[in-house]
């Protein structure tokens, strides 16, 4: 199926298309997003507010007949599995579907790359180069700095889910970015790119003196972590007050902007991840994405 360059119109599926948009001036091409209340960006909040960015429905309840009325240039899609379910009947339906598949990537600049794909809808190569030189210089940087610093403090990170602890493997593209950002992740000797799934006592018996636990899911204040569990309490960083999550940036219908700029932007997390682990090379009070717990 042909696409003709630039195209017109799109519609992404994922949050993490929409930064790509906005950093090659081309939010005014978006039709349409599954849920538009995950959505933080402002330029592209002002067009939902408007009206130009019809709610879509989210996987296999997407409104295919809205979608054909809107009749974008593209859909920009993702899987995270082998049943392409609704993309093969967008298109059956003559519209053109591409696959975004950053979220495979295993380094954080290896996401942020991605940008240039969008680029190519739109003819844009070189502004997209010039963006992702400028973010990968900002990103080796930032990594550099911890080399001056004589600590290796150690992370943990991650929170029960059904009485199971979802850890990054060590090859995960999350502990690649404590690793950058000059700390041991405690779980970084596993040859996994994947999640491990541990019980709590596990993660306890590895990381209770843990120096930092970064990433808490939608947990926000020590009372409500305690009350998940109260075994939480026996853990280092817990008792050091030196919990981290990323809900410091959330938009104005809930939308997580880690969740959406981060792919983009590795370099502003990994500059929190250095700042909350070797504060004397970043003494800023002000995080980006993340903020301790209350």
């Amino acid at each position: 199926m042909a696409i003709h360059i630039p195209i017109s119109s799109i519609v992404c599926t994922s949050t993490t298309h929409i930064p790509l948009l906005d950093y090659l001036n081309e939010t005014e091409k978006l039709l349409g997003f599954p849920s538009t209340n995950f959505i933080s960006s402002a330029r592209a909040r002002a067009r939902i507010d408007k009206g130009f960015v019809k709610e879509l429905g989210l996987d296999n309840s997407m409104n295919l007949e809205l979608l054909a009325q809107l009749k974008p240039s593209i859909v920009m899609a993702y899987t995270l599995t082998s049943d392409l379910g609704n993309l093969k009947k967008i298109k059956e339906m003559g519209i053109p579907v591409v696959i975004n598949a950053e979220y495979l990537e295993h380094h954080p600049l290896g996401r942020a790359e991605w940008i240039k794909f969008m680029a190519l809808f739109f003819g844009k190569e070189k502004q997209a180069d010039s963006i992702f030189n400028w973010i990968e210089n900002e990103y080796v940087k930032a990594k550099a700095s911890t080399l001056t610093s004589s600590k290796i403090p150690t992370v943990l990170t991650g929170i029960p889910y059904g009485g199971t602890w979802y850890l990054p493997g060590g090859q995960n593209y999350a502990a690649r970015f404590f690793e950058d950002a000059g700390c041991h992740y405690l779980w970084s000797d596993n040859p996994s790119t994947g999640f491990l799934q541990l019980s709590l006592e596990t993660v306890y018996e590895r990381a209770s003196t843990a120096d930092y636990w970064i990433g808490v899911g939608s947990f926000e204040t020590y009372s409500d972590l305690k009350s998940t569990d109260d075994r939480f309490t026996k853990f280092s960083a817990w008792q050091n007050k030196m919990i981290y999550h990323y809900n410091g940036r959330i938009g104005p219908t809930g939308g997580n902007e880690y969740l959406e700029l981060g792919y983009l932007r590795p370099d502003l997390v990994l500059k929190d991840l250095i700042q909350i682990t070797h504060p004397v090379l970043y003494p800023q009070p002000d995080l980006f994405f993340y903020k301790r717990l209350k």
